[in-house]
């Protein structure tokens, strides 16, 4: 299990604990997390749950596939740590990690 940390674009936290195996998509829409829509629910088709990853955080996540790198170029507000939140998994390893949610999804 491992604690998340979710940051709006206002800078409102909101911490909640996940299971591991688990995707950040899934751990923001099962505590409703606002800001993140998960229009397609998790199946890498859409760009609505995107998140901004803490710096600290990039090379200790999954890293990208082609698809979710391909996804990402429909992003109005891409930064160089965006990733979508349904491609990133949950492990104990992640505990702490802190992501931000831009104030437009897609």
């Amino acid at each position: 299990m491992a604690k998340i940390t979710f940051v709006d674009h206002e800078g409102e936290r909101r911490e909640v604990e996940v299971d591991s195996g688990l995707s950040v998509m899934e751990a923001a829409t099962s505590n409703l997390v606002p800001g993140i829509l998960a229009d397609c629910g998790g199946a890498c088709a859409c760009a609505t749950c995107h998140v901004i990853l803490d710096e600290e955080w990039v090379d200790k996540v999954n890293a990208p596939s082609e698809d979710e790198q391909s996804m990402l170029e429909f992003v109005s507000e891409v930064t160089p740590t965006s990733r979508l939140s349904c491609q990133v998994f949950v492990a104990d390893e992640l505990d702490g990690l802190v992501v931000h949610t831009p104030e437009v999804q897609g």
